[in-house]
Protein backbone atom coordinates (compact mmCIF):
# COMPACT_ATOMS: atom_id res chain seq x y z
CA UNK A 1 0.00 0.00 0.00
CA UNK A 2 1.41 3.45 -0.66
CA UNK A 3 2.74 4.91 2.20
CA UNK A 4 0.32 7.89 3.53
CA UNK A 5 2.41 9.79 5.66
CA UNK A 6 6.08 9.19 6.49
CA UNK A 7 5.87 9.66 10.33
CA UNK A 8 3.42 10.16 13.45
CA UNK A 9 3.85 13.15 15.50
CA UNK A 10 3.43 12.11 19.36
CA UNK A 11 0.17 12.53 20.90
CA UNK A 12 0.77 15.84 22.93
CA UNK A 13 2.16 17.39 19.64
CA UNK A 14 -0.49 16.08 17.53
CA UNK A 15 -3.20 17.35 20.12
CA UNK A 16 -1.66 20.71 19.89
CA UNK A 17 -2.51 20.61 16.29
CA UNK A 18 -5.57 19.99 16.61
CA UNK A 19 -6.00 22.94 19.26
CA UNK A 20 -4.84 25.07 16.85
CA UNK A 21 -7.08 24.34 13.91
CA UNK A 22 -9.91 24.23 16.29
CA UNK A 23 -8.79 28.11 18.56
CA UNK A 24 -8.27 29.25 14.15
CA UNK A 25 -11.85 28.63 13.15
CA UNK A 26 -10.12 25.63 11.59
CA UNK A 27 -7.35 27.36 9.61
CA UNK A 28 -3.89 26.84 9.72
CA UNK A 29 -3.33 28.52 6.38
CA UNK A 30 -4.06 31.97 6.51
CA UNK A 31 -6.78 32.71 3.21
CA UNK A 32 -6.44 29.28 2.19
CA UNK A 33 -8.34 26.20 3.05
CA UNK A 34 -7.19 23.66 5.83
CA UNK A 35 -5.96 20.17 3.97
CA UNK A 36 -6.81 16.91 5.80
CA UNK A 37 -6.01 13.69 5.13
CA UNK A 38 -8.38 11.22 5.84
CA UNK A 39 -7.99 7.19 6.31
CA UNK A 40 -10.61 4.70 6.59
CA UNK A 41 -8.63 2.88 8.90
CA UNK A 42 -8.64 2.78 13.00
CA UNK A 43 -4.80 2.95 14.13
CA UNK A 44 -6.01 -0.01 16.76
CA UNK A 45 -6.29 -3.32 15.88
CA UNK A 46 -9.78 -4.98 15.96
CA UNK A 47 -11.32 -1.70 15.04
CA UNK A 48 -13.06 0.28 12.55
CA UNK A 49 -12.56 4.02 12.36
CA UNK A 50 -10.40 6.92 10.81
CA UNK A 51 -7.34 8.18 11.50
CA UNK A 52 -6.74 12.07 10.17
CA UNK A 53 -3.34 13.50 9.45
CA UNK A 54 -2.67 17.50 8.58
CA UNK A 55 -0.69 18.77 5.64
CA UNK A 56 2.82 18.00 8.02
CA UNK A 57 1.47 14.71 8.73
CA UNK A 58 0.91 15.20 12.27
CA UNK A 59 -2.05 13.01 13.60
CA UNK A 60 -4.88 15.34 14.16
CA UNK A 61 -8.19 13.44 14.31
CA UNK A 62 -8.89 9.77 15.22
CA UNK A 63 -12.18 7.47 15.55
CA UNK A 64 -11.65 3.80 16.83
CA UNK A 65 -14.55 1.73 17.01
CA UNK A 66 -14.41 -2.10 18.53
CA UNK A 67 -16.11 -4.06 16.70
CA UNK A 68 -18.38 -5.34 18.63
CA UNK A 69 -19.32 -1.84 19.85
CA UNK A 70 -22.64 0.22 19.83
CA UNK A 71 -22.99 1.02 16.13
CA UNK A 72 -24.92 3.40 16.84
CA UNK A 73 -22.68 5.39 18.29
CA UNK A 74 -19.18 7.35 17.22
CA UNK A 75 -16.78 9.23 19.54
CA UNK A 76 -14.22 11.70 17.27
CA UNK A 77 -11.69 12.04 19.44
CA UNK A 78 -8.26 13.97 19.30
CA UNK A 79 -4.99 12.19 18.81
CA UNK A 80 -4.02 12.41 22.32
CA UNK A 81 -7.97 10.51 22.87
CA UNK A 82 -9.85 13.44 24.32
CA UNK A 83 -13.42 12.78 22.69
CA UNK A 84 -14.40 16.09 20.77
CA UNK A 85 -17.83 15.03 19.18
CA UNK A 86 -20.04 12.14 19.95
CA UNK A 87 -22.27 11.26 16.85
CA UNK A 88 -25.63 8.95 17.63
CA UNK A 89 -28.26 7.86 15.32
CA UNK A 90 -31.86 9.48 16.24
CA UNK A 91 -33.98 6.40 17.02
CA UNK A 92 -37.55 6.68 16.10
CA UNK A 93 -36.90 8.64 13.30
CA UNK A 94 -38.40 8.51 10.22
CA UNK A 95 -35.32 8.13 7.28
CA UNK A 96 -31.71 8.14 8.24
CA UNK A 97 -30.94 11.01 10.88
CA UNK A 98 -28.08 11.47 13.36
CA UNK A 99 -27.66 13.87 15.95
CA UNK A 100 -23.82 15.05 17.27
CA UNK A 101 -22.94 16.36 20.62
CA UNK A 102 -20.54 18.18 22.33
CA UNK A 103 -17.55 15.54 23.95
CA UNK A 104 -19.52 12.87 25.03
CA UNK A 105 -22.61 14.71 26.31
CA UNK A 106 -26.02 13.09 25.87
CA UNK A 107 -28.07 16.02 26.35
CA UNK A 108 -28.78 19.18 23.88
CA UNK A 109 -26.81 18.29 20.78
CA UNK A 110 -25.31 20.86 18.52
CA UNK A 111 -26.45 19.81 15.37
CA UNK A 112 -28.42 17.19 13.04
CA UNK A 113 -27.59 15.63 10.06
CA UNK A 114 -30.56 14.11 7.81
CA UNK A 115 -30.15 11.74 4.90
CA UNK A 116 -31.70 13.50 1.87
CA UNK A 117 -34.61 10.78 -0.09
CA UNK A 118 -36.26 13.18 -2.77
CA UNK A 119 -35.45 11.68 -6.18
CA UNK A 120 -36.25 15.27 -7.58
CA UNK A 121 -32.71 16.49 -6.21
CA UNK A 122 -30.36 13.54 -6.91
CA UNK A 123 -27.49 15.38 -6.09
CA UNK A 124 -28.07 16.58 -2.85
CA UNK A 125 -26.95 13.83 0.00
CA UNK A 126 -27.93 15.03 3.30
CA UNK A 127 -29.24 18.62 5.15
CA UNK A 128 -27.43 19.70 8.16
CA UNK A 129 -29.84 21.24 10.66
CA UNK A 130 -29.48 23.32 13.93
CA UNK A 131 -31.95 25.55 15.88
CA UNK A 132 -32.51 29.30 14.95
CA UNK A 133 -28.73 29.87 14.39
CA UNK A 134 -27.05 31.25 11.42
CA UNK A 135 -24.51 28.67 11.92
CA UNK A 136 -21.88 30.85 11.40
CA UNK A 137 -18.18 29.88 11.65
CA UNK A 138 -19.38 26.09 11.75
CA UNK A 139 -20.65 26.31 15.38
CA UNK A 140 -23.95 25.19 14.37
CA UNK A 141 -25.21 25.88 18.02
CA UNK A 142 -29.01 24.50 18.58
CA UNK A 143 -32.14 26.81 19.68
CA UNK A 144 -35.93 26.36 19.39
CA UNK A 145 -36.25 26.66 15.79
CA UNK A 146 -34.96 24.07 13.66
CA UNK A 147 -33.57 25.07 10.05
CA UNK A 148 -31.57 23.74 7.32
CA UNK A 149 -28.20 25.42 7.81
CA UNK A 150 -26.35 23.31 4.87
CA UNK A 151 -26.82 20.90 2.02
CA UNK A 152 -24.17 17.67 1.47
CA UNK A 153 -24.25 17.83 -2.14
CA UNK A 154 -22.20 14.97 -4.44
CA UNK A 155 -21.25 11.44 -4.27
CA UNK A 156 -19.89 10.07 -1.22
CA UNK A 157 -19.03 6.59 -2.63
CA UNK A 158 -17.11 8.51 -5.72
CA UNK A 159 -15.12 10.63 -2.63
CA UNK A 160 -16.56 13.72 -4.16
CA UNK A 161 -18.98 15.24 -2.84
CA UNK A 162 -18.86 19.47 -1.12
CA UNK A 163 -20.88 20.84 1.63
CA UNK A 164 -22.57 24.58 0.96
CA UNK A 165 -23.47 27.15 3.30
CA UNK A 166 -26.75 29.18 3.21
CA UNK A 167 -25.85 31.40 0.14
CA UNK A 168 -24.41 28.42 -2.03
CA UNK A 169 -20.98 28.89 -0.62
CA UNK A 170 -18.63 25.94 -0.38
CA UNK A 171 -17.25 25.50 2.90
CA UNK A 172 -16.24 21.69 2.97
CA UNK A 173 -15.06 19.62 0.03
CA UNK A 174 -14.00 16.17 -0.24
CA UNK A 175 -12.00 14.81 -3.25
CA UNK A 176 -9.85 11.93 -4.09
CA UNK A 177 -6.11 11.77 -3.01
CA UNK A 178 -3.43 11.64 -5.77
CA UNK A 179 0.18 9.77 -5.08
CA UNK A 180 2.70 12.13 -4.84
CA UNK A 181 4.35 9.73 -7.58
CA UNK A 182 3.06 10.18 -10.95
CA UNK A 183 -0.42 11.55 -9.93
CA UNK A 184 -1.67 8.30 -9.19
CA UNK A 185 -5.06 8.50 -7.25
CA UNK A 186 -5.50 6.28 -4.28
CA UNK A 187 -8.01 3.45 -3.05
CA UNK A 188 -11.21 5.30 -1.70
CA UNK A 189 -10.05 4.72 1.72
CA UNK A 190 -7.79 8.01 1.45
CA UNK A 191 -8.92 10.80 0.43
CA UNK A 192 -8.73 14.55 0.74
CA UNK A 193 -10.89 16.76 3.39
CA UNK A 194 -10.58 20.48 2.72
CA UNK A 195 -12.33 22.99 5.21
CA UNK A 196 -12.39 26.48 4.54
CA UNK A 197 -11.52 29.11 7.09
CA UNK A 198 -14.12 29.95 9.91
CA UNK A 199 -15.64 26.53 9.76
CA UNK A 200 -14.41 24.35 12.49
CA UNK A 201 -12.59 20.88 11.07
CA UNK A 202 -14.01 18.85 14.14
CA UNK A 203 -17.65 19.32 12.47
CA UNK A 204 -16.15 19.09 8.74
CA UNK A 205 -15.06 15.64 10.22
CA UNK A 206 -17.81 14.64 12.28
CA UNK A 207 -19.86 15.43 8.96
CA UNK A 208 -17.51 12.85 7.15
CA UNK A 209 -18.31 10.25 9.63
CA UNK A 210 -22.05 10.77 9.08
CA UNK A 211 -21.95 10.16 5.05
CA UNK A 212 -19.76 7.19 5.63
CA UNK A 213 -22.70 5.82 7.98
CA UNK A 214 -25.01 7.04 4.89
CA UNK A 215 -23.12 6.19 1.88
CA UNK A 216 -20.42 3.93 2.71
CA UNK A 217 -21.86 0.81 1.22
CA UNK A 218 -23.71 2.21 -1.51
CA UNK A 219 -22.52 1.78 -4.79
CA UNK A 220 -24.60 4.83 -6.29
CA UNK A 221 -23.80 7.72 -3.64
Amino acid sequence: MTKIYPSFASANAASAAAEKLKSSGGSELGDSAVVLTVWTKSLLFNCNGFTVYDGKGNLVFRVDNYLAGNKGEIVLMDASGKPLLTIRRKRLSLGDNWLVFDGETASNPRFSVRKHVNLLNARCLAHVSSGGGSGSGGSLRSSKNSSVLYEIEGSYSQRSCAVYDQKRRRVVEIRRKEAAVCGVALGGDVFRLLVEPQFDTAVAMALVIILDQMFGSSSRR
